[in-house]
């Protein structure tokens, strides 16, 4: 997977304070043909024992986004099907609802079979859990 800049997994697997378990894809992918492409905001944070993944989607419905896992992907996908737009008499539309879809790389560190979704507030959080004793402690490494 290429940047926009064409280097090959620059910033793939950057995230944690010692361990490397989550990574992202620099750029989303959008639906449709000629449109514009949406890259949905995500907030990253590490915990003791988990990565929590924010997703920034307000005003969606829950049961439209989907969550999946391929190999070492997380795949974050919302699907906005034209036939559900409004007919309404816009004064102003400055946001509009959109499909999107994020891609994160995770390592074996993360607990893959007890990832929990919930949608509140027009965030979708992610808790993926930290396998315990997995993570490789700091390594310094000396220039001679």
């Amino acid at each position: 997977m290429c940047n926009r800049y064409g280097n090959r997994g620059v910033g793939m697997r950057a995230f944690g304070h010692h361990g490397f378990g989550m990574g992202h894809e620099h750029f989303g992918r959008g639906f449709g043909g000629g449109r514009r492409e949406y890259r949905v905001p995500v907030n990253i944070v590490k915990n003791a024992s988990t990565y929590e993944l924010f997703v920034f989607a307000p005003d969606r419905s829950k049961e439209d986004f989907k969550i999946n896992i391929k190999g070492h992907e997380l795949t974050i996908s919302y699907a906005f099907s034209e036939e559900a737009k409004d007919n309404k008499n816009w004064i102003r539309h400055e946001f509009s609802k959109t499909s999107f879809e994020r891609s994160f790389m995770i390592d074996e560190t993360v607990d893959a079979e007890n990832i929990r979704a919930e949608y509140v507030n027009g965030i979708l959080q992610l808790t993926l859990p930290i396998i315990p004793g997995s993570e490789k402690p700091a390594q310094e490494i000396r220039v001679n």
